[in-house]
């Protein structure tokens, strides 16, 4: 005997906490270590499109605005750090890691050096 779900073609859904297709831990926090990183990236990204519209605004107004280390140094940290996402969402183990690890760093950095010196 059948259930419904078989004759349909479908599968349950898991509840909430299972993990139906029985990834183990690291697969979990692999998964967690990229998306971290991943929203790093994104944020600085986000942070050079703000400066450079800043830039733009700036220049069309006549008003003061971001200087050219930080109208370069932005978008080249965000290049930078995307590229390193990159390596870290298509790698797995210790280069993965380093990946991740590369775009914290550039973030810091990027900001340690445009904001806070």
């Amino acid at each position: 005997m059948s259930s419904d779900t078989e004759e349909l073609g479908t599968v349950p859904l898991p509840t909430p906490g299972e993990n139906p297709a029985g990834e183990d831990r690291k697969r979990v926090r692999g998964r967690r270590w990229r998306g971290l990183t991943g929203s790093f990236a994104a944020g600085l990204v986000v942070l050079a499109v703000v400066v450079l519209g800043s830039g733009v605004y700036a220049l069309s107004t006549g008003a003061p605005g971001p200087g050219p280390l930080m109208l370069i140094g932005h978008p080249i940290g965000a290049i930078l750090a995307l590229s390193a996402q990159w390596v870290a969402d298509r790698k797995t183990g210790v280069v993965a890691v380093a990946g991740g690890a590369a775009v914290l760093a550039l973030t810091v950095a990027t900001v340690w050096t445009l904001w806070l010196l």
